[in-house]
């Protein structure tokens, strides 16, 4: 079983959720006393969220860098990255270690695939849905990406921040996230991704007539089928 870095805290609510399927996935897989071998460095949100409001994604992502490095030095041989919009920066990551990152976006497009779903509602932060470096993934796999209209964005992206990312799930944001998918399903989208690592904490299956693709799950079990080639 090979040693996976996860780097977290972004939030450490969908974090924690990845700790938990990683080790569901591998004890289902491996029985008995089985779980992951793992090390999870988790950054301070704060930090990399000012960032994020600046623009200064040459500052977060030389930080992540250095966290991937620690997480190589200490024994890690592949790196998750726990969150959907951070992924924004792996270029700089990936130039500061040696060993692979399993990319969210790509393992996403690859489950759809298998759902022969061509067309896709995207919900995320704004950065992720207004921004190509997670979109033109997903659609160099050949699937369509449908996101929201402007004024959807804003609110989707201000419930992630305001609310999902301090672990606070209220009803009306369930309802209005219902109400963009009922939308992004009228303009053609055949599944939804949930493209921000929190949503899957307000938004599950039932909520939508159409797949729902959680890349917190997706990404978590990837990981686990990364760790036992």
């Amino acid at each position: 079983m090979k040693t996976i870095g996860l780097i977290g805290g972004m939030s450490w609510e969908s974090s924690s959720a990845y700790y938990q399927i990683i080790n569901e996935e591998v004890k289902k897989r491996l029985g008995g006393l089985h779980s992951a071998k793992c090390l999870l460095y988790s950054v301070d949100f704060a930090e990399v969220e000012r960032y994020q409001a600046r623009g200064e994604w040459e500052k977060s992502g030389k930080l992540l860098g250095d966290v991937a490095l620690s997480l190589e030095k200490g024994g890690a041989e592949f790196i998750v990255i726990c969150t959907n919009t951070m992924h924004k920066v792996i270029e700089y990551i990936e130039e500061k270690i040696n060993i692979p990152v399993l990319h969210i976006a790509e393992a996403t497009a690859t489950h759809i695939k298998k759902s022969n779903v061509s067309t896709v509602g995207l919900l995320g932060t704004k950065f992720t849905m207004e921004q190509d470096f997670y979109k033109s993934r997903i659609e160099s796999n050949g699937i369509k990406v449908l996101v929201p209209d402007l004024s959807e964005r804003d609110m989707v992206h201000k419930v992630i921040y305001e609310e999902l990312c301090l672990g606070n799930i209220q009803q009306a944001s369930r309802d209005y996230y219902k109400k963009v998918i009922k939308r992004l399903v009228d303009s053609g989208a055949e599944g939804i991704i949930l493209g921000c690592t929190e949503i899957g904490m307000l938004v599950k299956q039932e909520d939508s007539e159409v797949p729902v693709f959680d890349t917190t799950v997706i990404h978590a079990i990837e990981s686990v089928n990364a760790a036992l080639e």
